[in-house]
């Protein structure tokens, strides 16, 4: 089980994540495109990242992203997201 510091963390990196590439999470669970349970998922995912600093550098150093970097464990996700934000 994580601790609630360390999902609180994830959680920010996973939203912080979606808006670099485009994606508003919670639209997209009101446009229907992403089922409300998949979010927690997508952090808990993001929690066996292993290597969460190098993502919280890349997002303060950029502004958007084309895409979620390789090593994201979630850029599947986001990528199909943004695709249907389109």
């Amino acid at each position: 089980m994580q601790n609630a510091e360390t999902l609180r963390k994830h959680a920010s990196l996973v939203d912080r994540m979606a808006d670099h590439v485009g994606v508003d999470l919670e639209e997209s669970v009101m446009r229907g495109a992403l089922a409300p349970d998949v979010i927690p998922d997508l952090v808990l995912r993001c929690t066996k990242c292993s290597n969460p600093e190098a993502c919280a550098r890349l997002l303060r150093a950029t502004q958007s992203l084309a895409e979620a970097p390789e090593y994201c464990v979630n850029r599947d996700t986001l990528a199909k997201l943004a695709t249907r934000a389109d």
